[in-house]
């Protein structure tokens, strides 16, 4: 591990769930709490995958599933204390677009690294 993959795992995904919270806030007031989610996944995924091809340089497709480990770690426990244990919603947190973050938050890096390892073959 070099200061390089820890730039990308920790820095990258902090940077990104960030980037999906400050949405929430923004569209908090706007729309039905019920829809913040789905409205930002579309912004999110695009965001993510522009991070994964132009920033992230991990050499190894084993890099990308730590990452993406990493990824998804800092995505829940951030959720869980910024989200979940601070706001309280009252008809709970964790619904189908919470779950389909989660995982498009773990398979994206795995689908890129895998594109990108194809691609040096």
């Amino acid at each position: 591990m070099n200061k390089q993959f820890f730039k990308d795992a920790f820095g990258w995904g902090f940077i990104l769930w960030l980037i999906g919270y400050a949405f929430g806030m923004i569209l908090f007031p706007i729309v039905p709490i019920s829809t913040i989610g789905w409205i930002i996944m579309p912004i999110g995924i695009l965001i993510t995958l522009w991070v994964l091809l132009k920033k992230v340089k991990a050499d190894s497709f084993q890099q990308y599933v730590l990452l993406a480990v990493v990824w998804v770690s800092i995505a829940i426990v951030c959720d869980y204390f910024f989200l979940v244990k601070a706001f309280k919603p009252v008809d709970g947190y964790y619904k189908l677009d919470v779950y389909l973050y989660y995982a498009l938050t773990f398979v994206l890096p795995l689908l890129v690294g895998w594109r990108k390892k194809s691609i040096r073959k």
